[in-house]
């Protein structure tokens, strides 16, 4: 994952007033309604630049699906495109922390809420973590809970526009509470699992968990218990 470009305008956190920056915080739970807008270690820029591993991949929306499979209880389940642009839909405005250090503000997002692959599509009760798959073997892993978060999305749209290749077309994972390697581009399937796993860049060197709030960056800071060992 590459720097965010040299020239982007932004300021520190510890520069004041990262607290009462205005706009949306989609505070759910009592941590959220109290912790600072702008994590720490973050600066503010105006752009979102284009990062991702890998080469864009192609779409062909007459062949895409999305599976979820794993510990459903039930079998693997199978969204055509037009299957799952017929799910519920909901628009979010968010900030987006990288992991690089740079936060845009005020996103906006459109798509369909990950909270609705869990309504039809239940996890087994033994099932504790998913890994979002994307084209290229690409994964993230993350608490079911946090899949399953209010403001957790599987995007089309950024802006009022459909996404660009660059962006992830045609799906997208927006995870507000995550850092951004975490928000996987070119989803393709959602597997359910009973323990954690590394993802691609959990694997890597970075945090298992990625909380922006948190700080935690890099696999080095993990505590006993945040992750599964390497």
């Amino acid at each position: 994952m590459r720097q965010p470009d040299a020239g982007a305008r932004g300021f520190r956190a510890d520069g004041g007033g990262a607290s009462g920056i205005p706009g949306p915080r989609h505070a759910d739970d009592d941590e959220k309604e109290s912790r600072p807008r702008l994590p720490p270690g973050q600066y503010i820029q105006a752009t979102m630049p284009v990062l991702h591993y890998g080469p864009v991949p192609a779409c062909n929306l007459q062949t895409w699906d999305l599976r979820v499979y794993g510990a459903t209880g039930g079998g693997v389940h199978r969204w055509t495109w037009p299957d799952f642009s017929a799910l519920p839909r909901c628009e979010i405005i968010t900030d987006f922390h990288c992991v690089t250090k740079f936060t845009v503000l005020g996103v906006t997002w459109s798509g369909v809420p990950a909270k609705e692959i869990l309504r039809a599509v239940p996890p087994a009760p033994a099932a504790t973590h998913v890994m979002i798959w994307a084209e290229f073997g690409y994964g993230a892993n993350l608490p079911i809970g946090v899949l399953g978060a209010a403001d957790t999305l599987l995007a089309t749209h950024r802006d009022g526009r459909e996404l660009s290749p660059e962006q992830g077309y045609p799906v997208r994972l927006i995870v507000p509470s995550r850092y951004g390697w975490k928000n996987v581009k070119w989803v393709r399937a959602i597997e359910y699992l009973t323990r954690d796993k590394r993802g691609f860049w959990e694997e890597r060197g970075y945090h298992n968990n990625g909380d922006p709030w948190r700080e935690q960056r890099y696999s080095y800071q993990e505590q006993p218990g945040e992750g599964p060992d390497l």
